[in-house]
């Protein structure tokens, strides 16, 4: 279900699209610009995971800079993701400056906070999780 209300424009939707797209993307086909593009400077991407030794859940954090590293190299080999890689984005609530997106991919979803800073909207925010949980 989506939402969208105040004074979002078809624009806003494009860009807040091509946001949640150009950090996905720039993960497919090594484009670490890409990446940046899309990302605020202190962007912070978390989600759970378990400690093999405790068996305890924690948050795992990962910043701006590591996923620019990501995106230049998770997938060097190009093997990381199917030939033709899932990437549903979902509008879960838009305002005239956030947006709530969800990013349905090939193993993962990303839950992400976009934000209109300056003029340009922005990845602030991501909470992810594996689509089969025991692998966290």
């Amino acid at each position: 279900m989506s939402t969208l209300c105040c004074t979002q424009t078809k624009q806003d939707s494009l860009d807040i699209k091509k946001v949640a797209l150009d950090y996905i993307e720039a993960q497919h086909n090594l484009n670490p610009l890409q990446m940046e593009n899309a990302l605020h400077p202190r962007m912070v991407k978390r989600t759970f995971w378990k400690d093999k030794s405790t068996g305890k859940d924690f948050l795992r954090e990962t910043t701006t800079e590591s996923m620019i590293l990501i995106a230049e190299s998770y997938n060097k080999k190009g093997d990381q993701f199917p030939e033709k890689p899932k990437k549903e984005i979902l509008f879960l609530d838009v305002s005239n400056r956030t947006a709530s997106i969800k990013l349905i991919a090939d193993e993962w979803i990303d839950y992400m906070h976009i934000v209109k800073l300056n003029g340009k909207w922005t990845l602030v925010n991501v909470l992810w999780q594996y689509h089969n949980i025991n692998k966290h």
